[in-house]
């Protein structure tokens, strides 16, 4: 029994050990991913590490490929010293695909472990495109066209993420509802799994916006920030201090199917009276033209479409600007419900519905100053972002190559072990 309790506390001691060795690494490639390349001094002096344990961790992970020393070019003000040494992300370490697939539109990206874009292309996305053909198979098709054009980059992939439009099942494997038709409830990511032989994941666009959003804005990193996506459908992704939130795990709340007027105007989802049905894309076009709110949705809108009802609404057209009007006072409604949850302090509106921010923004001020909220706190931040392709992608792009670093390169084991 005496041999038992003396061997206990050394098994406790060897995983204690291993854990904060963990944590540690997680930290240096969390912090390199915030700052980009630092010397060791100052990667010190923002982890809060010891010197020491700086250098051990760095040798360590420069011997495994996942760090590389980029000296800086010699300054000739300089009289004396050696030129700075920074370290940073081995690019070579290994490489992700991305995808973004929309109701209209699908990108793939090929990025490196040091967040280089190596490789993209983008393809329209017809409305019977997963009629014809599966999303699996779709989606094998064209990331077969990227290893064939970049084969020595693709010996390296580590992991496939797919952004998509909708609701996504409890264990995240493929999508329960999507305003992109014939997608829901067609499983994908396995088959992707098992014909590149990495992970698979799917991630909610509205999150991703969230995500991005910050990575574009420092300012943004700790703040509780709205992001609404406004264009074929209107989406929402919440972060709360910097913290993603929502349904699920999937930090995107289902903001454009909150109902707005019980029995209302028809939505692509087939309910009646969500948000989406008076602000997207095919409400704003089925007002204009005085359709009756009932018609089932457009199947898409041309961007040159929606563009000139902007342009129609900004010319004095009365119908278009009641459209608009009728967009905003839903998305208005919609975010003074949201901010009486949730203190968010700054909201971003994204997508095309950005460029009729100008047209929408009076409706949304009105609905956020008659909350409670809205008169004692005073109104958040709202600020119209035209790209979010940008927020997407980086979202994307940001969250992969950290779950890289948290779950893959931190959990290496000591260079020495495996040398």
């Amino acid at each position: 029994m005496n041999h038992l309790y003396r061997c206990q506390p050394l098994t406790r001691v060897v995983s204690d050990s291993d854990s904060v060795r963990r944590q540690n690494r997680a930290l240096v490639l969390s912090t390199l991913r915030r700052q980009g390349p630092l010397a060791r001094t100052n990667l010190a002096a923002e982890t809060g590490l010891s010197h020491a344990s700086i250098t051990a961790i760095g040798q360590d992970m420069l011997a495994q490929g996942i760090l590389a020393e980029m000296r800086d070019e010699p300054d000739p003000a300089r009289l004396r010293g050696r030129p700075a040494v920074r370290v940073g992300f081995n690019r070579t370490a290994g490489c992700v695909a991305l995808v973004e697939l929309e109701v209209n539109r699908a990108q793939f990206s090929l990025v490196d472990y040091g967040g280089t874009l190596i490789d993209r292309f983008e393809l329209a996305v017809a409305p019977d495109e997963f009629k014809r053909t599966t999303p699996a198979e779709f989606l094998v098709r064209h990331l077969t066209l990227f290893r064939e054009r970049n084969r020595r980059e693709m010996k390296a992939l580590l992991y496939i993420a797919v952004s998509v439009q909708g609701i996504l099942d409890r264990d995240g494997r493929h999508l329960r509802w999507s305003p992109i038709v014939h997608m829901a409830d067609r499983p994908f990511a396995d088959d992707i799994a098992q014909a590149f032989g990495v992970p698979v994941s799917l991630h909610k666009r509205g999150r991703l916006l969230a995500e991005g959003s910050r990575w574009l804005d420092p300012k943004l990193q700790d703040a509780s920030v709205a992001t609404v996506f406004v264009g074929s459908t209107v989406a929402m992704g919440l972060t709360f201090r910097g913290d993603a939130v929502g349904r699920g795990n999937g930090g995107a709340t289902e903001f454009g199917h909150m109902i707005h007027l019980p029995g209302g105007a028809l939505c692509r989802c087939g309910a009646r009276g969500c948000i989406e049905a008076y602000a997207a894309d095919y409400a704003v076009l089925r007002t204009a033209y005085s359709v009756p709110e009932t018609a089932p949705p457009a199947a898409s809108v041309p961007a040159s479409q929606y563009e000139g009802l902007i342009a129609r609404a900004e010319a004095g057209d009365r119908a278009t600007l009641h459209a608009f009007n009728l967009a905003g006072r839903a998305i208005g409604y919609g975010l003074s419900r949201v901010i009486s949850l949730v203190d968010a302090t700054h909201v971003r509106i994204l997508g095309p519905g950005a460029r009729a921010y100008h047209l929408m923004r009076a409706e949304i001020e009105t609905a956020l100053s008659a909350s409670l909220v809205g008169r004692v706190a005073g109104l958040p931040e709202v600020v119209a972002q035209v790209d979010e392709k940008e927020a997407v992608f980086r979202g994307l792009m940001m969250k992969i190559l950290q779950q890289l670093d948290e779950e893959h390169f931190a959990f290496l084991p000591h260079a020495a072990a495996t040398a």
